[in-house]
């Protein structure tokens, strides 16, 4: 994604970003075909957060913002929260690249004078929070300093972290199915590097994690955003008209189940890449021997919102000065499709 991110943010649009498994070989069991409906109400007994790139920019918002709501987060390829400051230039000297430092401190007393404010949920509540991090060594987008200050705010916080920065891989979400080799950074940025991050992921969050299924037994959901874009407008917000939910067989059928949500990165949305995120992303055979519903929300491109690759806003486009905190429209439109699973 190097090149992508590069050349949006020269343009001021996009800054944005975009352990052994259980098994020998790991099983494709190929998500279902789409099936229209809505998103009802399950038992949802956790929500967690994971992300690539803007999508982990994402994660880490809504985790920060919503602590009461989230219980953690998996993070590939992305730096603390508030780093870009709203401004596009810092996005891209600062929290892609090592050109301009990082204020550590000022950002994690950014997020307190925020909590106090009451436009994010009191930071105490990341204390003990599981935190999975993943940075590759061949990633020259996301540069390694600025995942170390990702995880030094959380464990400045109190958070449970567990941090791999060993993979050789490219700027990336990192899978057992990726149909990338493992140092590239090329769409549609899900690499394969002989490790299970999933599993260790999942692990780290969870506590523990059974082994995937080796064929899948739930529906892929395709429902409408406009319903829980503010305004009734999912493209007014640079989101794609439809996102997508990976319900389990038994989560359906009443089971209590945890809630991920999943965050592609740049030039990684449906409308690029087609299901590769979704089907690629090895979530949804962990999601039916775990108990776990997997949102999958949708970005798009917008040039007229200055986000010509479909990125997750973390800077700051489009006019939305709040991205970062609970009134961020984005932020919203998530936490309403949280909200309408039972999380």
């Amino acid at each position: 994604m190097k090149s992508v991110l590069r050349r949006a943010l020269t343009a001021l649009a996009c800054a944005g970003l975009v352990a052994t498994g259980l098994g020998t070989t790991p099983a494709d069991a190929a998500v279902p075909p789409p099936t229209p409906g809505s998103l009802t109400r399950l038992s949802i007994s956790g929500v967690y957060a994971s992300g690539v790139s803007s999508g982990g920019y994402l994660a880490t918002q809504l985790h920060v913002a919503y602590s009461s709501t989230f219980r953690g987060a998996g993070i590939f390829a992305a730096g603390p929260y508030g780093c870009a400051k709203g401004d596009v230039n810092t996005a891209q000297l600062a929290c892609m690249n090592n050109l301009q430092a990082i204020n550590l401190g000022q950002l994690e007393q950014t997020a307190r004078d925020r909590a106090q404010q009451g436009r994010i949920d009191p930071v105490g509540n990341l204390s003990g929070d599981p935190v999975w991090i993943y940075h590759g060594r061949s990633d020259s987008t996301v540069k390694e300093p600025v995942n170390d200050a990702l995880a030094t705010f959380y464990g400045d916080f109190g958070s449970r972290v567990s941090y791999n920065k060993t993979s050789q891989a490219g700027h990336s979400w990192v899978s057992p199915l990726g149909p990338n080799p493992c140092t590239s950074s090329y769409s549609p940025y899900l690499n394969t590097c002989g490790d299970n991050p999933q599993q260790a992921m999942l692990g780290h969050l969870f506590g523990g994690v059974s082994a995937p299924a080796s064929a899948l037994n739930g529906k892929l959901i395709q429902f409408g955003q406009n319903a829980y874009a503010p305004g009734g407008s999912a493209a007014a917000i640079s989101m794609g008209t439809n996102g997508f939910a990976y319900v389990p067989k038994g989560c359906s059928d009443g089971a209590g189940c945890r809630l991920m949500v999943a965050l592609h990165g740049c030039l990684q949305s449906y409308g690029t890449v087609g299901n590769q995120f979704l089907d690629k992303a090895y979530l949804n055979e962990y999601a039916d021997t775990n108990a776990m519903v997997v949102l999958y929300p949708q970005a798009t491109a917008s040039w007229t919102l200055g986000n010509p690759n479909g990125c997750w806003n973390w800077w700051g486009y489009g006019g939305d000065a709040s991205y970062d905190v609970k009134a961020g429209k984005q932020m919203q439109a998530i936490m309403a499709m949280v909200k309408a699973l039972g999380g």
